[in-house]
């Protein structure tokens, strides 16, 4: 699930779409309900939310990475920046 996500945020990582699509692959490979619960959502919010036409708030996307039990790391790009 991580180096699937990672791999979405390594080529894409303008891709809010895409990201969160990601995120709902994984949940619903998960399932949906399950992750729904540890995340204190509706299903139907989350499937919402991870869907095609989804546009998450982070705040969702951060219960639902927690739910899956995967995190968000930061580092530098090291282009175009400070160093």
């Amino acid at each position: 699930m991580a180096a699937y996500l990672d791999a979405w945020l390594d080529e894409a990582p303008d891709d809010s779409v895409g990201i969160a699509r990601a995120l709902g692959d994984i949940a619903r490979a998960r399932g949906m309900s399950q992750v729904a619960r540890d995340a204190g959502l509706s299903r139907e919010s989350l499937y919402r939310a991870l869907g095609a036409k989804g546009n998450p708030s982070f705040a969702t996307v951060l219960k639902v990475a927690k739910a899956l039990g995967v995190r968000f790391h930061a580092q530098p790009t090291h282009h175009g920046g400070l160093p």
